[in-house]
């Protein structure tokens, strides 16, 4: 019986079944772990909040998620470190706080993102945008002023602009003084 066996061609086709083998298992162990770390990002879409349509919330949000707004907010939306999007259905009197902030409804307040700030076309901001950067779709609505000026450096933003305006100052004193009128600042 052992001579049988060794004589049976059941010994090459194990060798074949080996080979796929280490080609299914060369692609699965080596891509699966590494992206396992970052998957975080991909697994963070999950770890969205969505206040429903029929939802009504009076008083101050935060929290450590992405939110989606369907329902109503009265009162704050903090969430400095996340995304913050309004829906279609989405009604906000609060002023939104977020890393980007997406409005698809209608936001009564100011909208401070630390990214971006985007305004779909379906969505309406009655209140001031602070962005560094801000995309207002054809055929939203706005009401309000938009600040897009990166923050400002403690106490060096403030002292370079300082000496610049004493010489436009001091330019247009000489230039009026030349001119026989005496400007006082």
């Amino acid at each position: 019986m052992v001579w049988k066996k060794s004589d049976d061609p059941p010994s090459p086709q194990p060798q074949p079944t080996a080979a796929p083998r280490p080609m299914t298992a060369a692609p699965a162990p080596s891509p699966t772990p590494p992206p396992a770390a970052p998957s975080e990002p991909p697994r963070r879409p999950s770890e969205r909040a969505t206040i429903g349509p029929s939802i009504f919330i009076k008083g101050d949000l935060s929290g450590e998620e992405d939110l989606v707004i369907e329902g109503r907010v009265e009162g704050k939306v903090d969430l400095k470190q996340n995304n913050v999007t309004v829906g279609k259905n989405g009604r906000v009197k609060a002023d939104v706080f977020g890393k980007v902030v997406v409005v698809e409804g209608e936001v009564d307040g100011n909208v401070f993102a630390r990214e971006q700030a985007i305004l779909r076309q379906s969505g309406a901001i009655r209140g001031n945008i602070t962005a560094p950067r801000v995309i207002l779709e054809d055929g939203s609505r706005f009401k309000g002023s938009i600040d897009m000026e990166p923050p400002k450096e403690t106490g060096g933003g403030s002292t370079r602009d300082e000496p610049a305006r004493d010489r436009d100052r001091e330019a247009n004193n000489n230039r009026s003084e030349a001119a026989g009128v005496k400007a006082t600042a």
